[in-house]
């Protein structure tokens, strides 16, 4: 897959391979391990933890068959798709893989709403509608709103999205592939194997 220009020194991957590399769970689990480690990654150590996630336990504890599984699936076709796409480089002589500069254009895609929850937009829009009724409540004297000084709910309302904002901000951290621990949405994927 070819690379598009976006500014002078910039590439950014095409949308459709972004979606491509992102819909399979196995090159999610895939990139999240190479994110969390800032070093060239042995194929055997990266199948077994992405087989470890996939069955729900620790490395230790993933059989040789589940890492075999992985190994095969990931040597011969998600690496070399994510390496034709330009995300990791992989050597399948040496069994080696490591991330290019151009897998951070992933994070761009990766708001993960887990469950019942509501996309933050949604959230942000209700909130101001909100905040609007309830200043302009206070501002027409409609009681128990009036009672209260404009002021005192203005601060309110900039405490709101204040707070909102800082818990969007820790929430979408915790959503990154890359960071510690399982890969983001890896809790959902187990219950949803258990339905």
């Amino acid at each position: 897959m070819s690379m598009k220009q976006v500014g002078a020194d910039t590439e950014t991957l095409p949308r459709e391979v972004v979606f491509d590399m992102l819909s399979s769970q196995r090159r999610r689990h895939t990139l999240h391990y190479l994110l969390q480690h800032d070093r060239p990654v042995e194929l055997r150590e990266l199948s077994r933890q992405v087989a470890a996630w996939e069955n729900g336990i620790e490395p230790v504890e993933v059989t040789s068959d589940q890492r075999k599984n992985v190994y095969t699936a990931l040597r011969q076709a998600h690496l070399p798709r994510m390496d034709r796409a330009g995300i990791v480089d992989f050597d399948p002589n040496r069994a080696e893989i490591e991330l290019r500069e151009e897998a951070s254009d992933l994070q761009l895609y990766l708001e993960v709403i887990p469950g019942n929850d509501i996309p933050w937009s949604d959230y942000y829009l209700g909130l101001s509608v909100f905040s609007g009724l309830l200043i302009g409540a206070a501002e027409f004297g409609v009681f128990p709103f009036g009672e209260i000084q404009v002021v005192a709910w203005t601060g309110l309302v900039v405490f709101l999205f204040f707070a909102s904002a800082a818990t969007h901000a820790y929430m979408n951290r915790q959503m990154r592939l890359g960071q510690e621990g399982p890969p983001p949405g890896y809790e959902q994927e187990l219950q949803q194997e258990d339905e």
